[in-house]
This record gives structure tokens, C-alpha cells and sequence, in this order.
């Protein structure tokens, strides 16, 4: 492995001074004004962070494409077959057999239906509420911020206490107050997506929030005016100024959010564990390539679940019309 890397490593090094070699040679032919000296300066302040790029982006991109293919078991690393095909159609078996991976898949798209909006338009709400001049909203920022910056797993466990089932929980203790009888929210199938779905918009929302404020910005304050002359309610002020400067914004916003709910795998793993009503498809190949130990299946997998996102931001891009 440390041969093919480092193969791999040269090979990649040696087209990067190709591109460099050919940006200054063409540079000269078209008789730009272009300083040797200086290029290969930028260049050189450039390879580090490329480098790191490639080594713990790309290379186990590449590795994880090459295992798709193979039945790479963890504790045999020398003992690689190439199979081909092979591990895809056990996916699809599995999936038609209505096994755990079956599971993953619906629980994922449950997540993503679920928060994906949900996280988005708390987030615009928050921008809207806070883009004023107001006393106070600095302040409001900062706490609409702050479950950003708390780690996942701080986030999850504290609500984990919250959702506890008994009346320990502290959502059990406040509906008790109200006669209704404890309810373990984690461990029912009914209730445990929905739980994790309202954290993650909660937790998430704040940096959209901030991404929306910065395209708010730019709109022209003189746009609100003009359509307040005209006679325009807020809905229509909304609709044809704000809405029309935030799309760009939306739509980057809307493809960030949906790559990341397909990735969702910290919350269900700390809170539920492993358990076919929260497991997700990062959770299924977490499990499947470090506690089952097959690489390849887990791979498989990863490559599937790859080509998918790709595919649904691309279409994402085409509806709205973005580049």
C-alpha cells in the first residue's frame, strides 16, 4: 500500500509541474506580462495545501474506488481479490431482501426529506429576523450561532438527556406537568428520526443563518424602497427583491445542506446506537468497514451513495438554472 501511494503521490506531483510548465509556456506565447520568478513562487506557496488536499482527500477517494471492487477484509490487507461486480449485486440483494442496509436507505431519506427543508427555513427565518438595525440583534446572532459551534457530540448528548425515556428526561418531566405519561423518544420507531431531524435543523440552522445574512446584504437597500412607493406588501417585497437577490445564496445553501444530511451519521450512533430504525447509510458503512471489517462491501456502498449525490446536485443545478 505504501508503494501505490507513493506511486500515486509522484505520478500526481509530476502533472502538477506539467500544469505549471504549461501555464508559463502559454503564458509567454500569448505575450502576457508574466514573471517567472513570481509564478513559481505561487506555485510553491500553493503545493503544501495541495498536497494535503491529495493525500487525505483524493488518495482515499481513489483507494475507496479501488476496493469497490474487491473483497478487501481489514485484518487480511495482504489478501485482496479483485471481484468485480460482485459486492454491488450483494448490495442489491440485501436491499431487496429488506436487510439493514434497506433500512439505512430509508432512514437517510427520511433525514434528508425531513431536515433539508426544515433547516433551511429556519435558517432564512433567522436571517430575516436579524438583518434589522434593532437593539439587541447582535445579541441574537450570537445565540442563534452558538449550537454551531458546540461539537456534535456535546450536542447529541445533551439531548440524549432531554429525550431521556422515565421521568428523568427533561421533556418527560415537562409533559408530566401536563398529565401525559412518559414516553421513551430514542427507542420508539415512531418518534426517533423525528427527534434526531429537529436536533440537527436546531444545531445547523445558525450557519445558514449567517450565509443568508451575507447575501442579504447585498440586496439594495433603494430595491425595498422603490417597492414600498409602488405600494407592495411585505409578501411581494419578499417575493420579487429578497427572494430574487437570495438565490444564488438558496441554492448553495440547499446543496451544502443536502450533502450534508446525507452524511449524517454522529447523531443516530450516539444517541440510538445501532438500531434499524435510525441507522443510516455513513452509519451502515461505518459499521460495515470497521466493525464487520469488510472494506470492500463498505466501499461498494460509499461509491453508490457517491454517484447518487453527485447526481441529485447536478439536477439540483439544472433546476435552478446556477452555475
Amino acid at each position: 500500500m505504501t508503494t501505490t501511494s507513493l506511486i500515486i503521490l509522484g505520478l500526481f506531483l509530476l502533472a502538477f509541474v506539467g500544469f505549471v510548465v504549461y501555464d508559463i509556456v502559454t503564458a509567454k506565447k500569448r505575450k502576457e506580462v508574466y514573471r517567472v520568478k513570481s509564478t513559481a513562487t505561487a506555485y510553491l506557496m500553493l503545493l503544501p495545501a495541495v498536497i494535503l488536499a491529495f493525500l487525505f482527500i483524493l488518495l482515499p477517494i481513489l483507494y475507496s474506488l479501488g476496493y469497490a471492487f474487491t473483497d478487501y477484509y481489514l485484518l487480511l490487507p495482504d489478501d485482496i481479490g479483485f471481484v468485480f461486480l460482485d459486492n454491488f449485486a450483494e448490495i442489491f440483494q440485501e436491499i431487496s431482501a429488506k436487510g439493514m442496509l434497506y433500512n439505512a436507505i430509508k432512514n437517510t431519506f427520511t433525514f434528508v426529506i425531513g431536515v433539508v427543508p426544515l433547516q433551511i427555513g429556519m435558517a432564512l427565518l433567522l436571517a430575516l429576523f436579524v438583518n434589522r438595525n434593532n437593539v439587541g440583534s447582535k445579541i441574537f446572532k450570537v445565540c442563534f450561532f452558538a449550537p454551531v459551534v458546540i461539537s456534535l457530540s456535546v450536542t447529541s448528548f445533551l439531548w440524549e438527556q432531554i429525550l431521556a425515556p422515565g421521568e428523568g428526561g427533561l421533556l418527560n418531566s415537562l409533559l408530566g406537568m401536563f398529565g401525559v405519561a412518559p414516553h421513551d423518544w430514542l427507542r420508539d420507531p415512531n418518534t426517533a428520526m423525528p427527534c434526531i431531524i429537529v436536533l440537527s435543523a436546531w444545531q445547523g440552522c445558525g450557519y445558514q443563518m449567517l450565509i443568508f445574512l451575507s447575501g442579504l446584504s447585498n440586496i439594495r437597500k433603494d430595491l425595498y424602497e422603490a417597492a414600498a412607493l409602488d405600494g407592495a406588501n411585505w409578501w411581494h417585497r419578499f417575493w420579487n427583491v429578497t427572494w430574487v437577490g437570495l438565490r444564488s445564496t438558496f441554492v448553495y445553501v440547499l446543496i451544502t445542506v443536502f450533502i450534508g444530511a446525507c452524511r449524517i451519521m454522529t447523531q443516530p450512533m450516539l444517541m440510538t446506537g445501532y438500531m434499524s430504525h435510525t441507522v443510516t447509510l455513513s452509519y451502515y458503512m461505518y459499521n460495515t468497514g470497521y466493525t464487520e471489517r469488510l472494506v470492500g462491501e463498505s466501499s461498494a456502498v460509499a461509491l453508490l451513495m457517491t454517484i447518487f449525490i453527485g447526481g441529485v446536485t447536478l439536477l439540483q443545478r439544472r433546476l435552478f438554472r446556477e452555475k
